[in-house]
């Protein structure tokens, strides 16, 4: 994607008027969001002079005239009461910002008279006067959408301030998760109202500008309406495509592929929808190379974004390259030493990584620059978990999550920290609060299965499993517990079936850790490492099962891997039956393609595997082999007794008369 000087212009244009814009309504986010995009533009090199300024898309925007007459002429009347308003928005005065332009009492008319007006039983009456308070004598005051819309803000933040201040401690004994924002009925009853009264013949208002179609969208969702919510936020963007914050609004309410999918074609075609779809995208974990590439083009029009960095590097992390990551995440800090938005991934990437001295200076960093930013708490929180001092790495995700209760990342954190300091109720109630700020979030899932796990309700830890499988569908590490969890339920053959995927999905990843160099065909397979582990899980599942072909294949390809399997050894042994859970891109994946490459030398799950090939052989009376993997053993230097016990078994049997060395027939 390449933009000419004049599309670059318009698009310079587009930002400078939604950060003016967005500013003037308060929405300092998505004001930030598109400041830092249009400074990441790179500026032309050759020096203008002032008669071609506006040629190159530089003339001044600090104040963005209206285009419709009648606002703008109600916008200049109220400039003064706006600025008053703005000024007391800015002190974090809401109730006496709304006020300003919305009184209380005139909020309350309406919303009593939009309760009564609701109330009739007839049919055709009561929908057509419902919606209109100035019929019943409350009438909505003039004002222009800009004012509105920043009063009805105000009174929508104030509920929400107002729910924080009575909310109790975070994990407290009363904080039971259920205080609501008692404004959004009464906000949402005028925006019913305002819509009504602007409503055409063919149910559209034409001279709307978007701004309270967001608002209202917001305030929808929050009451859980998220269909309508999606229907109106999908308006505000057509409607003004700029404000990055209804786009991250309507991300909140995608919880699948599919979904995001299905919503693409009725939103507008432009470089915001584009972004949009590569957030959302990497909001549901997907990290295939269409992605990375489009996030190359527009890496192309906006080198330095910061925003787009992010995406770049939590691509890497989604796709488990976490050094790539770790490498674009220190890249976007030499670039913007001072922002510390997403840096609680960076500190995650860490984490995982084990890197100590970074970490400590990530937290320092933090630390010097706000230290009562959530995203602060969060960095030193895992810096004090790696420390393995979980009490104070909890005091630091409470002290996020008393910064701001949304902060996903500190409440599935502070789960993880539970369930190290042995405390399974308070990790589950983590867990379940992670899920209600965001479902998508696959660890929190999988948390709450390990949790229940330890508790030994396996029923239960099989449902979350599945749920966290169900968004990770190619993480071998979700499939590895369902289908542990299946086997101590004793559905070894449902098991099974898991197990051998988490093998594909874990060849998956290898193969895909750099974009372009795997891909979804079966040749794309080949390089990647098979886990001991599944292979020996498998095996004993057959084992049990009583199907001992199909175990000695498995404990053979278990000790294959030591020094990595050739091509075609694995032929069709590791298909996979089309389920519920797997999609159609992954069939050409689940078609073989053999596991080669460097091999991981003797473990612990290889030597069971060998002893147990072993032991088979002693049980079909091949002396030869049985001894071949009883000397092998005691050079691994494990289970070396038992393994010695077993050569002199072989011996006795081989020395006795009669006795060959080959295999019973």
């Amino acid at each position: 994607m390449a933009l000419n000087d004049r599309e670059t212009s318009q698009l310079r244009g587009a930002l400078q008027e939604a950060v003016v814009k967005c500013s003037e309504r308060c929405l300092y986010q998505a004001s930030k969001w598109a400041a830092e995009l249009l400074n990441a533009i790179p500026e032309l090199s050759i020096d203008l002079d002032d008669s071609q300024l506006s040629d190159a898309g530089y003339a001044p925007t600090v104040l963005v005239q209206n285009a419709d007459p009648e606002e703008a002429a109600l916008e200049a009347k109220e400039i003064n009461k706006y600025l008053l308003a703005k000024s007391l928005f800015d002190c974090r005065e809401f109730d006496r910002c709304a006020a300003v332009f919305v009184p209380d009492s005139m909020l309350a008319g309406i919303a009593t008279s939009k309760e009564v007006n609701t109330t009739p039983k007839g049919k055709g009456k009561s929908k057509a006067t419902s919606a209109r308070p100035a019929a019943s004598g409350t009438a909505l005051p003039k004002l222009s959408q800009r004012s509105l819309f920043l009063a009805l803000y105000a009174k929508f933040l104030s509920g929400e301030k107002r729910k924080d201040e009575e909310t109790e401690m975070v994990m407290g004994p009363q904080d039971l998760g259920t205080c609501v924002n008692k404004q959004l009925l009464t906000v949402s009853r005028y925006l019913e109202a305002w819509f009504e009264e602007r409503k055409t013949e063919d149910g559209e208002d034409a001279d709307s500008q978007g701004w309270l179609e967001y608002l209202y969208g917001m305030v929808l969702a929050k009451q859980k309406n998220e269909e309508l919510a999606l229907y109106w936020l999908v308006r505000s963007v057509h409607l003004f495509p700029m404000n990055w914050g209804c786009w991250l609004e309507m991300t909140s309410l995608i919880s699948r592929v599919e979904d995001l999918n299905r919503i693409m074609p009725r939103l507008p075609q432009n470089i915001v929808s584009f972004m949009f779809h590569i957030n959302t995208s990497l909001e549901l974990y997907q990290h295939d190379t269409n992605l990375a590439n489009s996030l190359d083009q527009l890496l192309n029009i906006f080198p330095t974004s910061s925003f787009l960095l992010t995406c770049d590097a939590l691509l890497s992390y989604h796709a488990k390259d976490l050094v790539a990551a770790e490498q674009h995440f220190s890249r976007l800090l030499s670039l913007h030493p001072h922002r510390l938005d997403s840096l609680d991934h960076y500190s995650n990437i860490l984490y995982v990584m084990n890197s100590r001295p970074k970490l400590a200076f990530l937290a320092h960093l933090c630390s010097s620059i706000d230290k009562f930013r959530p995203e602060s708490c969060v960095v030193i929180g895992n810096y004090y978990s790696l420390l393995s001092l979980h009490e104070k790495a909890v005091q630091y995700f409470r002290r996020a999550l008393t910064l701001d209760r949304n902060c996903l990342s500190a409440w599935t954190l502070m789960g993880h920290e539970y369930v190290e300091l042995k405390n399974t109720h308070s990790a589950i109630e983590s867990y379940r609060r992670a899920v209600d700020v965001n479902r998508r979030d696959y660890r929190a899932w999988y948390g709450l299965g390990q949790t229940y796990e330890v508790l030994e309700m396996h029923a239960y830890a099989l449902w979350y499993y599945k749920k966290a499988a169900g968004l990770r569908p190619w993480d071998g590490k979700m499939w590895m517990a369902v289908g542990s969890c299946l086997q101590r339920m004793g559905r070894n053959l449902d098991g099974i079936k898991a197990l051998k995927r988490a093998l594909l999905a874990e060849s998956y990843y290898d193969t895909n850790s750099s974009f372009g160099s795997g891909g979804s065909s079966a040749g794309g397979l080949r390089g990647a490492h098979m886990d001991p582990e599944i292979l020996l899980q498998i095996a004993t599942m057959y084992d049990d099962m009583k199907e001992e072909d199909d175990a000695r294949a498995y404990m053979e390809m278990c000790v294959a891997q030591e020094e990595g399997p050739s091509a075609n050894e694995l032929g069709d042994s590791i298909q996979i039956h089309k389920d519920d859970g797997s999609d159609d891109d992954g069939e050409d994946r689940r078609n073989g393609g053999g596991l080669g490459g460097d091999g991981t030398g003797v473990t612990a799950a290889t030597s069971k595997a060998r002893m147990w090939l072993a032991q088979y052989a002693m049980r079909v009376q091949d002396w030869t082999t049985a001894n071949r993997l009883a000397n092998e053993l005691c050079q691994d230097g494990v289970e070396v007794e038992e393994a010695k016990a077993l050569i002199r078994e072989v011996r006795s049997r081989m020395e006795a008369p009669g006795t060959e060395a080959g295999p019973a027939q």
